[in-house]
Formats: structure tokens, C-alpha cells, sequence
């Protein structure tokens, strides 16, 4: 079965390369790779189109920043594999661990699988407490409406089979995205499963974007996709 490996992308010069290396080198064979630069203005753009662009299967601009839910709902609808895969444009996540992330949808068994940060043997950097506890709070509440027992509900890797994600209305723009998309799986009675996962999580001065805004944005989302859509 062919993988779509959807990065979203913006202002990510230093690691953009080094991550669609990883992604090639990875271990499951049959993969196109869909990077969707949300307006990059760092140099990022330049780099995809003289350097990387040529050696995957598309790289889509957007001409204004939106967000990394639009770049996701744009490269969800351009993904021509069975399976579809979110891969964040740093390094904080491990495409070696593809193979295992989707391994329940290729076994039958899954229509989504989140790759959860919190279960499992595999190795963390340790870093933001606060942080830790609003994952924490975010992924309770979430559950607490969508009846679920997830571990890891901002978790980037999430797998779809192709058919669930380009049916489902992606409308948030930022990282909405996450309690959004939870919330819609959960109403369509999809089997989900979670895997753990490695993370080696990066600082804000290492380029981390997500901020107390964006989980005041994430409760909102909780309860109106659970409520009220």
C-alpha cells in the first residue's frame, strides 16, 4: 500500500532538508511525499524549488501564511496514497517509525492511528512542564466529549486511510486542526488506534511555534466540532 507523507511547512530553513531526507531514507518503501509551504519567508521557499522539489512527488505554495491547518487541508487533498501520514517539518518527530505508526491500518484493524508522545518505551527530551500539563488537560477534556481514551490528542502523527481524511471538511487553519480533526473521526465511529512514539521535542529558540494562544484556540475547538457541528 503507498504512503502520502504530508508536511506542512513555513519558516523552516534549518531543518527542512535534513527532515525530507529522513523521510526518503525511511524505512517503508512505497511513499510519495506532499510538502505544502504555508508562504515560507525565511529562504525556506527558495530552497524547496532550487534544491528538494525535484525529488519528491509535489511541493505546493501557498501564496499567504494560513496556518498549519490549511497547509494540511491542502496536501490531504492532493494525497494519492492509501494511507496518509502527517509529518511536521522539523525534527522533533521519527519517520522510521512509520511502519509501526500504521501498522493497524494495514493489518485492518484501524481507520486512524495517532502516534501517541506519552505511551509507550521509546525515548523524550525532556523539556516544558507547562506545556506537559496543558497536553495533559487538552487531551482529558477532549475525551471527556468525544467518549475516547486517548493518551495524545496534539500528538503531529496522526495516519488516516486516504478515504476517511478526504471526506472529512478540515476547517480550522491553525492548530485547531488537532481537537478538530479528533472530534470528526470520533462522530464517524472510526476505529482509532494510538502507538507510542519517540519525540525529540525543540525549544522556542530552536523554532518551536505553538503558544498559550493556540491552546486557548484548542478548547474552543474541543467543545464546538464535539457540540455544535
Amino acid at each position: 500500500m503507498k504512503l502520502t507523507v504530508v508536511i506542512p511547512c513555513y519558516n523552516e530553513l534549518a531543518t527542512i532538508e535534513a527532515i525530507v531526507d529522513a523521510v526518503l531514507l525511511s524505512s517503508y518503501p512505497n511513499k510519495e511525499i506532499i510538502i505544502v509551504d504555508d508562504c515560507s519567508v525565511d529562504g525556506t521557499r527558495e530552497l524547496l524549488r532550487d534544491k528538494i522539489e525535484s525529488g519528491i512527488a509535489r511541493v505546493i505554495y501557498h501564496e499567504r501564511n494560513q496556518g498549519k491547518g490549511a497547509a494540511l487541508r491542502t496536501g490531504f487533498k492532493a494525497a494519492t496514497g492509501d494511507i496518509v501520514i502527517v509529518q511536521d517539518a522539523d525534527l522533533e518527530y521519527d519517520p522510521n517509525e512509520y511502519s509501526s505508526i500504521i501498522a493497524p491500518i494495514l493489518a485492518g484493524k484501524a481507520d486512524v492511528v495517532f502516534g501517541s508522545r506519552f505511551m509507550g518505551g521509546r525515548p523524550h527530551r525532556v523539556l516544558y512542564f507547562w506545556h506537559s500539563l496543558g497536553n495533559g488537560f487538552l487531551t482529558f477534556l477532549s475525551n471527556m466529549f468525544t467518549n475516547l481514551n486517548l493518551t495524545d490528542v496534539e500528538t503531529c502523527y496522526k495516519a488516516f486511510r486516504r478515504e476517511i481524511i478526504q471526506a472529512i471538511e478540515i476547517e480550522e487553519n491553525r492548530f485547531g486542526f488537532e481537537p478538530e480533526i479528533t472530534a470528526k473521526v470520533a462522530k464517524r465511529g472510526c476505529r482509532i488506534y494510538e502507538v507510542g512514539i519517540s519525540y525529540f521535542g525543540r525549544t522556542y529558540a530552536e523554532g518551536k511555534k505553538i503558544g498559550w494562544r493556540d491552546g486557548m484556540r484548542a478548547i474552543l475547538c474541543i467543545i464546538k466540532y464535539n457540540v455544535f457541528r
